[in-house]
């Protein structure tokens, strides 16, 4: 089965894509298309996952780069083609490197791929509520503007991550949100049972917007609400599965 990326017309015209799991060449519970070291799968698997991918955005296996997330703020600036070592603990990458593509794993938190075209500098963040409360937005997009991106040029567009519908936390997740800023009891709904439904794609906008770049937008797409299509940490544990997969968004010049 052929991979199937999810496209923004905003980044244009990067070769990009938020991959899902189809396509691949995993088994089992990873099938098929996971792409995340951090499962208990076959790593010969993944890097054959992963070069499926870097064949289908056009640049050489060893050139996708990733690095180990920590749900951070920390940004790597790469500029030169080496790759990154493994133990390179970043959320997010940013270059203005022909030929190479930047990559961040995910099984529910939010994906955001970058794209300045007029300097040709992209970057790809990993944002779950940690990193985005903790300003990994904001750091990759001054990293793109340290090495020349003009703030009004960036565009951003969030991948497939989980919904509100589908993400209910409880009172302490609440009370941390709502302690750093009284406004952000707009990103949550009463749940049932005392808990709180949060809005991780609004409240990912929502910080985009605040850094009044040129566009934003959202895939539209839950990772929860369509299990054959996306890997999803909570859907897993719902359900009791033994393990889950990542996929790989990814953005290239």
């Amino acid at each position: 089965m052929s991979l199937s990326p999810i496209t923004s017309p905003l980044l244009f015209p990067a070769r990009h894509g938020f991959f899902t799991r189809i396509g691949g060449v995993s088994n089992g519970v990873f099938k098929a298309l996971n792409c995340g070291f951090g499962s208990p799968e076959d790593p010969y698997l993944i890097r054959e996952n992963r070069a499926l991918i870097a064949d289908n955005i056009g640049v050489r296996a060893k050139d996708l780069l990733t690095a180990t997330q920590t749900h951070s703020a920390d940004v790597v600036t790469v500029l030169s083609a080496e790759e990154i070592p493994p133990e390179t603990n970043a959320d997010a990458l940013v270059s203005n490197l022909p030929d190479v593509a930047l990559g961040v794993l995910t099984a529910d938190c939010a994906p955001v791929l970058f794209h300045d075209p007029t300097q040709n500098i992209i970057g790809a963040a990993h944002a779950g509520w940690r990193g985005a409360v903790g300003g990994v937005l904001e750091a990759t997009i001054e990293a793109m503007c340290a090495i020349g991106a003009a703030r009004q040029d960036i565009r951003a567009a969030v991948g497939p991550s989980i919904s509100q519908a589908n993400y209910e936390v409880g009172q302490d997740f609440f009370e941390d949100f709502f302690d750093r800023d009284h406004k952000n009891s707009e990103f949550f709904i009463n749940g049932v049972e005392g808990k709180y439904q949060f809005d991780l794609p609004r409240f990912v906008l929502h910080q985009l917007k605040a850094q009044q770049i040129g566009a934003i937008e959202w895939t539209g797409h839950c990772t929860y609400a369509e299990p054959d299509r996306f890997y999803s940490y909570r859907y897993t544990k719902h359900n009791a599965l033994p393990s889950y997969g990542r996929m790989l968004s990814v953005i290239a010049l």
